[in-house]
């Protein structure tokens, strides 16, 4: 056994300082998110008579720009300072979420304003989600991403599940106005999390084979997908999945509101039950694929998922906020697990000094049918309903999630082992986030970067 304080020995992940900023990154910003995007939606409804279609509208021009330019900003996060570029980004998420009741104080909120919101939010979102991805790799071992990646989970879906809630209590109570101040008060602390990062991720890191990078910043990443077989399956699947769900996604709050009839409080709670779910499958993420196998946990919790969104159209039938609760619960649970072993088994098996590349080109193709979905379930709601357009969106997402289950050449992925249960001659040391004494950053590769799930 190694003695205690042993260099060798990684620090634990509710002591290490960098990964503890990031935590609470995730918590702030999805408190941000989570009133934003539900305030954006009910004044754009009831505020603004957006119809249908115009709230599906605003969802695809929230997801438009990390379709269309998550390729970009994986390049940038690859060649800029990583912590500069962290803190511009929430600094101004929280100016332009600011800037709709400051409109509103001035005389009132256009439709073009709020659009135009959503689309600069978006842009801001997938950045950030971008060099969040390619941050984590170079604050801790690679070993450790799993269970990295469920607490970040958890640390997020903890900001969540009041997030909902009182987006819907402050804008039922004090209005829309109220409410986004609130969004923007929150992307101002995680601007504050983000700055205390260390200053070791300012330096780039290098990529692991020159030859990486000759086929161009934007073909990088998606050579490493395309040579990467069950990767390649993911985003595929993925992209299928996500052009179902963003129908559904896209209709949920005029179809809960308008439809079915639930009250603003309602709807935040609906909203709070998916974030309580999201962390418990955040807690349960590691034990589950270590038993299921990571493969088979991916393929599993994909087709339970996509099962889940039929209790959507269900919904219409009777008892409409208990099925959507017990919606957000399949979803949120079986959803949750099969995202965090997707973004491990993509930052593993990703060469140092790419992961924003590979990042930015997975969350393009993933989030191209996310708008294409919205649109289509909007305009074809106004047309046929929305309970048929949900059901055609949930058998579109269970099909996708079914092709998971097709068969995907190369050996498959396994758990990485916590570092602690590791040989003791195969304990490396890790980062614990002073500057200065990061091993990776410019070193041309991690420490353990040969091996893959």
């Amino acid at each position: 056994m190694a003695a205690a304080g042993d260099p060798a020995v990684p620090l634990p992940l509710h002591r290490h300082r960098p990964f503890l900023l990031l935590c609470g990154e995730q918590a702030a910003g999805s408190v941000g998110r989570q009133i934003t995007t539900l305030a954006l939606a009910l004044l754009a409804v009831t505020g603004l008579d957006a119809g249908p279609f115009g709230a599906a509208a605003l969802l695809a021009l929230t997801y438009l720009p990390g379709a269309v330019l998550s390729p970009l900003a994986g390049a940038l996060v690859d060649r800029v300072p990583l912590r500069r570029l962290l803190g511009r980004l929430t600094a101004l998420q929280a100016v332009v979420v600011g800037s709709v009741p400051l409109a509103g104080a001035l005389g009132g909120v256009s439709r073009p304003h709020l659009y135009a919101v959503a689309v600069v939010s978006g842009t801001l979102t997938f950045t950030l989600s971008v060099a969040l991805q390619a941050a984590l790799p170079r604050v801790v071992a690679p070993e450790r991403l799993l269970g990295a990646n469920s607490a970040l989970t958890a640390a997020r879906t903890s900001g969540l599940v009041g997030g909902p809630a009182l987006g819907g209590v402050v804008v039922g109570l004090l209005g829309t106005d109220a409410a986004l101040l609130a969004g923007s008060a929150a992307y101002a602390v995680e601007a504050l999390f983000v700055l205390g990062l260390p200053a070791a991720l300012n330096t780039r890191a290098r990529s692991a084979s020159s030859a990486r990078e000759t086929g161009g910043l934007l073909t990088a990443g998606l050579g490493v997908i395309r040579s990467e077989p069950r990767l390649r399956l993911l985003v595929l699947a993925g992209a299928g999945l996500n052009l179902g769900s963003g129908a559904a996604a896209a209709l949920y709050v005029f179809y809960a509101s308008d439809d079915l009839g639930l009250d603003p409080w309602q709807l935040g709670v609906t909203y709070a039950v998916l974030s309580a779910a999201t962390l418990l499958a955040a807690l349960l993420a590691g034990r589950l694929t270590r038993a299921a196998g990571l493969w088979r946990a991916v393929r599993i919790c994909g087709v339970v998922a996509g099962a889940a969104v039929f209790l959507l159209p269900a919904a219409a039938l009777g008892l409409p906020f208990a099925v959507l609760l017990a919606y957000q619960v399949g979803y949120g649970l079986f959803g949750t697990v099969w995202m965090i072993a997707v973004t491990t088994v993509q930052q593993s098996v990703t060469p140092a000094g790419m992961q924003g590349r590979v990042a930015g080109s997975v969350q393009a193709t993933l989030l191209t049918t996310v708008p294409v979905g919205a649109l289509a379930g909007g305009a074809a709601a106004a047309w046929l309903g929305s309970v048929p357009v949900l059901l055609g969106a949930a058998t579109v997402t269970l099909l996708s999630a079914a092709a998971l289950w097709a068969p995907a050449g190369g050996p498959a992925p396994s758990t990485p082992c916590p570092a602690d249960r590791r040989p003791e001659h195969d304990r490396r040391p890790e980062h614990d986030g002073r500057p200065g004494d990061d091993p990776r950053p410019g070193s041309g590769r991690r420490p353990g970067s040969d091996r893959r799930p």
